[in-house]
């Protein structure tokens, strides 16, 4: 099994992590795959987990691809989940689309909005309403200022096209067209309400550019890859961690997305969650081995053990957190 490696000036964080002394969880009935089609992405954001950015050069092959395709058109699964970097790079990723779609899967996409606009994407917008297509966008702030300093400069103008146009196509104001706002905190604390920050977030991109949305999914943090690199440089890794573990609310465990949820990475191995995955910390067996795609066809999911750490503090702190947002 290949494992990504950090860049040179990234410090890794997994040794303070694993092990931890997170509480136990029970893995319930498999409702969602969440699907790395690759780390290749067309921005390089402060906060992202994934050290997604350009120069990466991951994607999945077509036999995993074709395994996935395999899996959800015999497994009854409810959400396919896709995500990267930007999964819409994959050349494979319409198609996939496409045929989960038919199935009558909902089909989620992690788009970071400026995707819309590169080279051969002018109908992808267009391509997603029809396919019914969930979109989960990036969007960390509603001021230029916050988003340019955190995403890169310019981001934020094309990321207001980008809704704007998705607006125009009905995202966000027809029930079949789900349009969610994601929201990181950009520095280690934990993000504000979710309910109160997403009525500001309405009020403000409506005021001020006739923007309209469903959700606003607030994502804590995990102190790993490139923003735990960022808290050992800066010396706030030990109090971010205080932080939630202070914070850890015990009502979380039962809505954890590890208990419905399994991540597949870009070479059809197994974990968890995303960030155990950027951990490189995979689903095993009870032989110990990491266990691949191609094993889940055989394997009653409800019975794998889910590995925990202290990042995982992370998803159950104050309002908890989850690809799907705040938990409470």
């Amino acid at each position: 099994m290949e494992t990504r490696q950090l860049g040179h000036s990234m410090r890794d964080t997994k040794h303070l992590l694993f092990p931890g002394d997170f509480p136990a969880i029970k893995r319930k009935q498999l409702k969602t795959l969440q699907v790395n089609l690759g780390y290749k992405c067309n921005q390089s954001c402060t906060h992202c987990h994934v050290n997604a950015g350009p120069t990466r050069t991951e994607m999945m092959q077509d036999d995993t691809i074709d395994l996935v395709i395999d899996y959800i058109s015999q497994h009854p699964i409810t959400l396919l989940d896709l995500t990267g970097g930007a999964p819409e790079l994959h050349p494979r990723f319409y198609e996939l689309v496409q045929i989960a779609h038919k199935l009558g899967i909902t089909v989620r996409d992690r788009c970071n909005l400026t995707i819309l606009f590169e080279p051969e994407k002018e109908t992808l917008a267009e391509f997603l309403a029809q396919h019914k297509v969930e979109i989960v966008a990036s969007l960390p702030c509603y001021t230029e200022k916050n988003v340019n300093q955190q995403r890169g400069k310019g981001v934020f103008s094309l990321s207001i096209q980008a809704l704007q146009k998705l607006n125009s196509l009905g995202y966000g104001t027809e029930d079949s067209l789900d349009l969610h706002l994601v929201f990181n905190p950009s520095g280690p604390v934990l993000p504000p309400c979710q309910l109160q920050l997403e009525q500001d977030y309405k009020q403000r991109l409506f005021e001020d550019y006739n923007i309209v949305f469903n959700k606003l999914f607030v994502i804590t943090n995990m102190p790993i890859q490139r923003f735990g690199s960022s808290l050992l440089s800066t010396g706030h890794f030990d109090s971010y961690m205080t932080t939630l573990r202070e914070s850890h609310q015990l009502a979380n465990l039962d809505t954890v997305m590890c208990k419905d949820t399994i991540s597949v990475d870009w070479q059809g191995y197994l974990y968890d969650c995303d960030f155990n995955q950027m951990l490189a910390e995979p689903l095993r067996n009870a032989s110990h081995h990491s266990l691949h795609l191609k094993d889940l066809f055989a394997t009653e999911t409800n019975e794998l053990n889910i590995k925990t750490g202290n990042h995982c503090y992370g998803c159950t702190a104050g309002q908890g957190s989850s690809c799907s947002g705040a938990l409470s």
